[in-house]
């Protein structure tokens, strides 16, 4: 039969059937196994511009806080008042402060501190958060009501208050660690409910209940099953909560109580910087503008992880 007869109600034709009348199949089935969470989300991280943008200002602003003396072999300390507010010059590409000392070398070394406090002040709360967040939503019942009245606690104090009062207390000794631990020690609540959340949402799916029925353990279906797949809202908040303790130790050493004087960093070169503000303003615009590229980038990235991690996001 040469001739193509269409039956109503099919949508293919005498020659699309083949010599066993079951039809032939054009599509070959794809026998590969399903991407995982993280091989989708890398997929479709690869694809954003967004991406490659944050990913680039992040390891920049690490290269630099690594590495200053790559970048300048300039003393930041150095300071000759002869220099106080002067112009860019040969060497000094961004002038000199009101002491005289090279902004340039400053705002490079000031990543130091600055990125070193979001990153240590990220992996405490994170850890802290996670454990505790992980207790309250795996045991549930009491346990759950006394860590969740506990992260009530510290959610109820201005943390701005509380990070006066505690620094005074270390006026004579105040460091890197001192401005991480007083961070940190309002920093994980927000976490810690997050992943009480994540892990009450995780424990209620079936590939737990068979693992319990297989024999699995408590640890072992947490540190398995449970955590794994509670990880993705975690992450995202800690990659935009990194910025965010990177703006808070800015906002202490902009108010006086955060790190102390010799330690470089841009919260402070902001503060001292109020003061000539009218007549030299290159003088906060550059530390300035350093932090707020840094923060940029990590929230940049927080955005674009949240979108490939959240399904229904993708959807």
């Amino acid at each position: 039969m040469s001739e193509t007869q269409v039956y109503p109600g099919q949508e293919h034709t005498f020659s699309d059937i083949d010599e066993t009348g079951l039809g032939a199949v054009d599509a070959v089935p794809d026998d590969r196994p399903p991407a995982s969470l993280l091989g989708e989300a890398w997929r479709q991280l690869r694809r954003r511009p967004i991406f490659w943008i944050s990913a680039a200002l992040i390891l920049f602003s690490v290269l630099i806080a690594l590495f200053p003396w790559l970048f300048t072999s300039v003393d930041p300390r150095y300071a000759e008042l002869s220099h106080s507010l002067g112009l860019p010059e040969p060497g000094h590409p961004f002038g000199f402060d009101k002491q005289g000392r090279d902004i340039y070398a400053r705002t490079i070394y000031g990543a130091r501190a600055s990125v070193a406090v979001g990153v240590l002040t990220m992996l405490i709360s994170v850890t802290i958060g996670t454990i505790v967040g992980s207790i309250a939503g795996f045991r549930g019942g009491w346990a759950d009501s006394l860590l969740s009245r506990v992260t009530d606690v510290f959610f109820a104090i201005p943390f701005v208050l509380a990070a006066i009062v505690i620094m005074q207390i270390f006026k004579e000794s105040r460091s890197i660690w001192t401005v991480v631990v007083v961070i940190s020690l309002f920093g994980w609540p927000q976490i810690a409910r997050i992943c009480r959340s994540a892990v009450m949402e995780a424990k209620q799916e079936e590939y737990v209940t068979a693992a319990r029925a297989l024999g699995s353990g408590g640890l072992s279906n947490m540190l398995r099953h449970i955590l794994p797949n509670a990880a993705a809202p975690i992450i995202v908040y800690a990659t935009v909560a990194l910025g965010s303790y990177i703006v808070t130790e800015a906002t202490l050493s902009f108010l006086g109580i955060g790190l102390p004087p010799t330690i470089v960093s841009w919260g402070a070169d902001i503060s001292s910087a109020r003061s000539v503000l009218r007549e030299a303003p290159q003088v906060l615009f550059y530390p300035a503008g350093a932090l707020a590229l840094t923060v940029l980038g990590f929230i940049m990235m927080g955005d674009v992880v949240r979108d490939a991690l959240d399904p229904k996001a993708r959807k």
